[in-house]
């Protein structure tokens, strides 16, 4: 089998056929290289290999002292690997349907509290680059975006009129997100008082999130900005951008919020299912969660 040849379509197969997002598409690729070496290691051809041959894969990976939650990510991309294989009829058969994930442990993401996240805003300076900052991280929370949807967010996307936000996510799936009352004001602050200061560079004219050189934030300067921020604000749990929108699921939950809501605003799909609350209205997407958002109860400016 000409592996390079297949990885391509394989590739394609990801983003054009199943719609996955591009980093989701380059990990399963990077997971298949690594059973591609490992089949080189034991002299076998990966599209004629058996459900042993796997096992045996998958035991060799384990001794390279990689994780089981890398282990059940790996499998992951070799049971899709496989399942291009069989839909493009290079295979008759599936040899992964014995192949089991190790057994997992309940994942809790840390979360904040609302007092941890008013410490956070609150060692934001009054500099542009201080309010820039508080703009980040209530819009991280207020919203519940991941970093590329925060760094990719530009104006054109912001209904002030009507309080949305317009996100492209995974899979270049587009959905509507309320935004409240308070994060809007920290938000149009930010960009009447500060953004529109900065010499903006060719292209990046429409992008929110800006640094000094004019240019639209990367996901790398929104991490090491929050790391910052929270070693200032004398907070010890390990947090990212990621940790924001853990707690706006979180805070939304425990006050109250339909869980159908949430994943909808969250915009959780998966590889092989589609969006199932599509049919839920807009309006009643934006009663919901801005009712029960502790951002939308917090006073005016």
């Amino acid at each position: 089998m000409d592996f390079q040849l297949h990885l391509v379509g394989f590739k394609n197969y990801l983003l054009l056929e199943k719609q996955v997002a591009a980093n989701t598409a380059a990990a399963y690729l990077s997971d298949v290289k690594i059973l591609s070496e490992i089949a080189t290691l034991l002299e076998l051809d990966i599209s004629k290999a058996t459900s042993e041959h796997l096992h045996e894969c998958l035991y060799i990976l384990s001794k390279r002292n990689i994780n089981e939650r890398s282990q059940a990510r790996w499998i992951s991309s070799v049971k899709a690997f496989y399942r291009y294989l069989l839909d493009e009829n290079i295979r008759a058969d599936d040899p992964t349907l014995l192949l089991e994930s190790p057994k997992l442990g309940l994942y809790l993401p840390d979360t904040l509290s609302t007092e941890e996240i008013d410490r956070i805003v609150a060692v934001s300076d009054n500099t542009a680059l201080g309010k820039r900052n508080q703009a980040i991280i209530e819009v991280l929370y207020g919203c519940g975006l991941r970093v590329s949807e925060l760094t990719n967010l530009r104006l054109s996307d912001i209904n002030f009129k009507e309080l949305f936000l317009r996100i492209k996510g995974k899979g270049d799936k587009t959905r509507l997100v309320p935004l409240a009352s308070y994060t809007a004001e920290i938000l149009s602050r930010y960009i009447q008082g500060v953004r529109n200061t900065f010499a903006l560079q060719d292209g990046h004219q429409d992008f929110v999130f800006i640094n000094i050189r004019g240019r639209k934030l990367t996901r790398v300067m929104v991490f090491i900005i929050i790391k910052k921020l929270a070693a200032a604000a004398g907070i010890s749990k390990t947090i990212s951008p990621h940790t924001f929108r853990h707690s706006y699921a979180t805070h939304l939950l425990e006050n109250g919020a339909d869980l159908r809501y949430i994943q909808e605003m969250l915009g959780h799909s998966s590889i092989t299912t589609t969006e199932i609350y599509t049919h839920l209205k807009t309006e009643a997407l934006h009663t919901a969660i801005l009712e029960y958002h502790p951002r939308n109860k917090a006073k005016s400016l």
